[in-house]
């Protein structure tokens, strides 16, 4: 017998996740998100919301990046002051609620976004790549790999 209390949020979040809708005014346009890997599909009372934030956050991104032409990365937006855009080059979690971005901004100076789940508010944006002689760095898919690897 299971003798954990859940809230009323919880319990309607649970009975939701990981449900994905999307509506666009052009579909064809953008490409919202519409894959789901199988261990993402369903609850899993193990993770935490930092761990189910990050997770979801790599799936965006992943799907962000399969917009992008050649000569773009993807970065973020960051709200409140001054703070300006982080080309994303790493993302992590620490439980049971921190993500955290790592990067640098456009000034090239090394940037790392700490932030609690509850305040999470990240704008993807396309930013051409700083060095036009190499390839687009791509995030997402060794994110989306990392996913795949990785246990609770």
């Amino acid at each position: 017998m299971d003798n954990k209390i859940a809230t009323s949020a919880e319990v309607a979040e649970s009975a939701v996740l990981p449900c994905v809708h999307e509506v666009h005014t052009d579909p064809e346009a953008c490409a919202g998100l519409t894959k789901v890997p199988e261990a993402l599909q369903k609850p899993d009372e193990r993770k935490s919301a930092s761990r189910w934030a990050y997770e979801r956050l790599v799936l965006y991104i992943q799907n962000f990046e399969q917009q992008l032409d050649a000569e773009h990365e993807v970065a973020m937006g960051m709200t409140g002051g001054d703070a300006g855009v982080l080309r994303i080059e790493g993302i992590g979690y620490f439980d049971p609620d921190i993500i955290t971005f790592y990067g640098t901004d456009t000034s090239g100076a090394r940037t790392q976004l700490v932030q609690h789940v509850t305040q999470l508010n990240v704008m993807l944006r396309a930013t051409p790549k700083p060095v036009k002689e190499k390839p687009a760095n791509r995030i997402g898919f060794r994110l989306a790999k990392d996913l795949e690897t990785s246990t609770v």
